[in-house]
């Protein structure tokens, strides 16, 4: 690999609506495709290199996602913000670069991550809700919702919430916070009453981790399961994986903080 001599640490935040994710793919739309894309033109080469701080979902949006950018040319951080600006597509926005030493590790270094799912109920919503609420159609008993979302918090196996994990899994993941809350965020004459945000913080999550919690949750809102079955799922991690994951249209990663 290229010794590089300037890092910039890159936050943005984007609608994820019309891409599959962070990751670079080929033949696909992503949002690292999109960011290399415009580092190409503004360098008029090749020779860098992008990493993010991990990777969301196709559809997922984000409030605060954050890359490093590595390369041998000198910016000054707030001109690099403006260039980036200029550039990009609109549902791609450059919130702050700042420049860091080599010994800063995106990956490695301890961060918490915070998500929010949007979700509605009841009657067909406007379809101009679509990138940002995900309507689940049928009445969804929130109250229960609600009293069973909290038994997500502290240390747990969360073996039955991982999709494809590998042999080298580490399934016990530490919730910092999980509720559900009216939505306040979206509000538009479009915007279902019935608008709620479930909000999930941790340290780390596994594959699909998220929207495999809310469809544990949705399956208590429409009476398919009840608490019960919520704290097996969590004391049994041997058992079935939980059947439903929740669309990722709905997702959002609110915040990224780094610890170190």
């Amino acid at each position: 690999m290229a010794k590089w001599t300037h890092f910039y640490l890159v936050r943005i935040e984007f609608l994820g609506f019309r891409y599959h994710g962070w990751q670079k793919q080929s033949e696909l739309k992503s949002i690292q495709g999109m960011i290399n894309k415009t580092l190409l033109f503004i360098l008029e080469h090749d020779n860098f290199k992008t990493l993010g701080c991990g990777r969301t979902d196709a559809r997922v949006s984000a409030d605060d996602f954050a890359f490093e950018f590595f390369t041998h040319t000198q910016f000054l951080p707030d001109k690099l913000l403006i260039q980036l600006n200029d550039n990009l597509p609109t549902d791609i926005r450059v919130k702050s670069v700042i420049s860091v030493n080599s010994s800063f590790n995106i990956i490695q270094s301890a961060k918490t991550k915070e998500y929010h799912y949007n979700f509605s109920f009841g009657e067909t919503p406007h379809p101009f809700n679509a990138p940002h609420i995900y309507d689940f159609g049928a009445y969804l008993d929130i109250a229960s919702m609600q009293d069973a979302v909290k038994l997500f918090i502290g240390k747990h196996n969360f073996k039955r919430y991982a999709s494809k994990p590998s042999p080298n899994t580490i399934f016990e993941r530490e919730i910092l916070s999980a509720k559900i809350e009216k939505n306040t965020r979206f509000i538009a004459s479009e915007t279902p009453e019935n608008a709620y945000v479930f909000k999930v913080k941790s340290n780390g999550f596994l594959r699909y981790q998220v929207r495999l919690m809310m469809g544990a949750l949705i399956a208590i809102g429409k009476g398919n399961w009840t608490i019960n079955d919520l704290q097996e799922s969590l004391a049994n991690p041997e058992g079935k994986q939980i059947e439903t994951i929740a669309p990722s249209s709905g997702l959002l990663l609110h915040k990224v903080e780094f610890h170190n």
